[in-house]
């Protein structure tokens, strides 16, 4: 059991390379796991090789075959979808759920997402349990967990991610922590918030974030999409890696480091490095 590195595969998102591109070139960084994201569907730049997300249609067999043909393991997939909005999140997840199953990624990320304009918080809390509970019948019949992160508008505080995360008692849901949402939403101390999940943590997103966009953003905004390099910004990367070694004591934890470029996911990977 370890603290392991891995990387989201939006470090490859500007510069319009394919899936199979992304997972190649993670593996030459020195990376042992990937994150991708997946949709449903058919959409032109993922089809015309020039985007790295991955398509449900496609056979998850592949996408398996892909990674191990590079030497590399998917830690999870970036299934962000609104759980406020059921008419989209509910078939969604079930089927992410399902083809991780089958590619070979124990977790399925996601939060709750941008809120429906007409509903009260009340009515959002009742469609969120209505979508994860149908999840998370899935995701135990599968082997799979679901990792709740904090990135919207009810998940921006320790309380408010605690209060998703208790609507559906099943033992497939669990927290994927980033480091960079916790510290932009601004409301509580990012480690002191790690320390709280680390009991019911299934990845983490390492995620840093730089001086100029921490002052400018910070308690304005409950996530961003990508940060800058590790080691780069204000996250205290010794500190989290002290909070996880006693949870790596008897799982892996995997940091799925989520930058912009490939230039800032060899940086991570070298600053990371020499931390663990």
């Amino acid at each position: 059991m370890a603290i392991k590195l891995g990387i989201n595969m939006e470090f490859v998102r500007h510069h319009d390379k394919p899936f199979e591109y992304g997972v190649r070139k993670a593996a030459e960084i020195g990376y042992e796991y990937v994150e991708p994201m997946v949709h449903l569907g058919r959409e032109l730049l993922s089809e015309a090789r020039y985007f790295h997300s991955v398509s449900m249609y496609d056979d998850p067999l592949w996408a398996r075959e892909v990674a191990e043909s590079a030497g590399i393991k998917f830690s999870g997939l970036s299934a962000h979808t609104p759980l406020c909005k059921p008419e989209i999140s509910v078939e969604y997840l079930k089927q992410a759920i399902r083809w991780a199953a089958d590619a070979g990624a124990p977790v399925v990320n996601t939060d709750e997402g941008p809120k429906p304009l007409w509903t009260t918080k009340e009515q959002d809390y009742t469609l969120m349990t209505y979508t994860l509970t149908e999840a998370a019948r899935v995701a135990e019949r599968h082997g799979i967990k679901i990792g709740l992160e904090p990135h919207q508008q009810y998940s921006k505080t320790p309380d408010g991610l605690d209060s998703i995360y208790h609507l559906v008692q099943s033992p497939a849901i669990g927290i994927n922590y980033d480091t960079g949402n916790s510290y932009l939403a601004g409301g509580s101390d990012p480690y002191e918030w790690l320390e709280r999940v680390l009991d019911r943590l299934v990845h983490v997103h390492a995620k840093d974030i730089s001086l100029e966009q921490g002052e400018a953003e910070r308690g304005k905004v409950t996530g961003t999409p990508v940060g800058c390099a590790c080691g780069d910004g204000v996250v205290d990367w010794p500190r989290v890696i002290a909070l996880l070694k006693p949870v790596a004591r008897d799982k892996d934890i995997v940091l799925s480091v989520e930058c912009g470029t490939i230039e800032q996911g060899i940086r991570s990977f070298e600053y990371l490095s020499k931390l663990l």
